[in-house]
């Protein structure tokens, strides 16, 4: 779903060795660990490999040249359909390849260093979205809400602030933030891997990111669409991190992988020009409390403290919509100055008579369920009443699947009765009483 009229600023492709702010040793020996683990020996296929323009790769090969670490394998060996150079490692250039992935494993995609990362952030930052009432309530179309609640989120998301939605269980939390999520509809260009101090970040995650199609040169064109981007990046829909129980404050700390000798970026990193969605507050191992000011600097300041192996610790910038998401009262779980923090605080309550009604026919429609007057009197006379009118969201969802699940198990059409509705109330709630152990 693209709603968003405004195209975000592409990462320029960087035009020469000395524009690419990354130390020259490090490039080079990510080039012989890419031809050495890769085979590749075309200019072409290492400048698609390590993705930097043919011009910029070139450099790079030279410099190996000039270092008697790669040569070239004659006129004679010149590509018949290119008409290009192969080059070869020589065997100080193995050997250098070999030493260079002793230190670390990485090699392919040339990283962007974090500096060059955060002007791109600031070009896509999730606070320079433009979200119109039209585009939230489109994104919502299949969810009935109370009027009121969109405007509250319209403003809250808006904003890229942190959002925090509370209410009792069942009426829809999770499926207003993925509402959100849809809602943002552009692309953002998410790195493939970042460097700081010469240490390499993956970034890119295929499981939290969503590449849109890329556009690939026809050799036999005259028009080229390559190279109207850094090719470091992957052009990918804005991100959603969906964190629940399992969230814990490790898993907001860079991931070193020993073996490899790389770091892979936390969670909230991957999520920056999206949203990171923390639903079930309350239901980690770590108190809500403590996830929460493991957020305070980031969320007040938009910048996040991460930490090296060696101890060090540096800024990276914090550019995401936070949504926390509780079945808990904010009272419960937090205090003052976390609330203070958390910029909108939304109640998403239960629905109303009339809109669970709704929501009910509207179901039922969808399951080929037919609405039964008798059988709803019934619902509504005799069962709401026993837990004080308190009306769900996902209860009209679930009576309809128990009652299908009968019909099918009865083999009759699909019906609404009052017994029905009775045995499908009784898979709803579990009755009080002592267990004999």
């Amino acid at each position: 779903m693209n709603m968003q009229t405004t195209a975000v600023m592409s990462p320029p492709a960087p035009k020469t060795l000395d524009s690419m702010r990354i130390p020259l040793v490090m490039m080079r020996d990510i080039v012989l660990k890419t031809m050495f683990r890769k085979n590749v020996s075309l200019v072409s296929d290492l400048a698609r490999a390590v993705c930097l323009p043919q011009v910029v790769t070139q450099e790079l090969i030279d410099m190996a040249r000039s270092q008697g670490l790669m040569e070239a394998m004659g006129t004679l060996k010149a590509n018949a359909v290119t008409n290009e150079m192969e080059y070869q490692l020589t065997e100080s250039g193995k050997s250098r390849a070999l030493d260079a992935l002793m230190q670390s494993e990485y090699y392919g995609a040339m990283p962007v260093p974090l500096e060059v990362y955060s002007e791109q952030v600031r070009r896509q930052s999730i606070r320079n979205i433009q979200l119109t009432r039209e585009q939230l309530t489109g994104a919502m179309g299949h969810l009935i809400l109370p009027p009121t609640l969109i405007d509250q989120l319209g403003p809250a998301v808006g904003s890229g602030r942190s959002i925090l939605m509370y209410g009792p269980p069942g009426n829809g939390k999770s499926s207003i933030s993925n509402g959100i999520r849809d809602a943002l509809g552009d692309k953002i260009y998410v790195p493939r891997a970042i460097e700081y101090a010469g240490q390499v970040i993956t970034v890119y995650d295929p499981i939290v990111h969503s590449s849109a199609e890329e556009e690939v040169d026809d050799p036999n064109s005259l028009r080229r669409t390559s190279g109207r981007y850094d090719s470091r990046y992957v052009l990918c829909e804005r991100p959603t991190v969906i964190t629940g129980g399992e969230l814990s404050l490790s898993m907001l700390d860079l991931v070193y992988n020993p073996t490899a000798r790389t770091y892979q970026a936390p969670l909230q990193l991957k999520s920056s020009g999206g949203v990171f969605i923390v639903d079930d507050l309350g239901r980690q191992a770590e108190p809500p409390q403590a996830l929460v000011n493991r957020w305070i600097v980031p969320l007040e300041e938009s910048k996040d403290i991460l930490a090296l192996q060696s101890g060090e610790k540096f800024e990276v910038p914090f550019d995401t919509l936070v949504i926390f998401s509780t079945n808990f009262h904010p009272n419960e779980i937090f205090d003052k100055a976390a609330l203070r923090r958390i910029f909108f605080k939304i109640k998403i309550d239960g629905p109303s008579q009339e809109d669970f009604l709704k929501i009910f026919a509207l179901i039922a429609r969808k399951k080929k369920m037919p609405l039964d007057e008798r059988a709803l009197l019934h619902l509504l006379k005799n069962k709401y009443p026993t837990i004080n009118n308190i009306y769900a969201n996902y209860q009209p969802v679930f009576l309809i699947d128990q009652m299908i699940s009968i019909c099918e198990f009865e083999g009759i059409p699909y019906q609404m009765t009052p017994e029905l509705i009775d045995r499908a109330w009784a898979n709803m709630f579990v009755r009080d009483e002592a267990i004999v152990r």
